[in-house]
């Protein structure tokens, strides 16, 4: 049996045979998490919209791992446009209001995104470390 469990997250599949994330030990890595709404399968054209679907879905992906954002050691975006950072930020400090409980962040510019999507991020957590410490 293999160590590494796929899993994936309603709304959120590829259209490619590529797992939302995988799981070995206690590490999570994800794909591409995109600013699309999961229910319409739509990615809005504003990027604000886009930042606050990204990071609602960064939460569905670490809930189908196992665990919560507070599980996430780093999270790596690319944006089509440094311009963009200013509506990441304000999501970003949403999410992680404390000061001395945020992941690592780097953020890169990419502009080989297809249609509307503007934002992307991809995350790495460690899952599941309060249920091996409780055996």
């Amino acid at each position: 049996m293999s160590r590494r469990r796929s899993f994936e997250v309603p709304g959120l599949q590829h259209e490619n045979p590529i797992p939302m994330g995988c799981v070995i030990g206690p590490f999570m890595m994800s794909s591409g998490i995109f600013g699309m709404d999961p229910e319409t399968r739509k990615i809005p054209s504003d990027i604000e919209s886009q930042c606050k679907l990204m990071l609602a879905n960064v939460r569905r992906v670490m809930e189908a791992a196992g665990g919560s954002v507070d599980d996430i050691i780093k999270m790596v975006v690319w944006t089509k446009d440094k311009t963009f950072k200013e509506a990441l930020n304000r999501e970003w400090l949403v999410m992680f209001p404390d000061p001395h409980s945020r992941p690592a962040r780097h953020t890169m510019l990419y502009e080989g995104f297809s249609g509307n999507t503007l934002i992307q991020c991809e995350i790495i957590a460690v899952v599941g470390e309060e249920r091996r410490t409780q055996r």
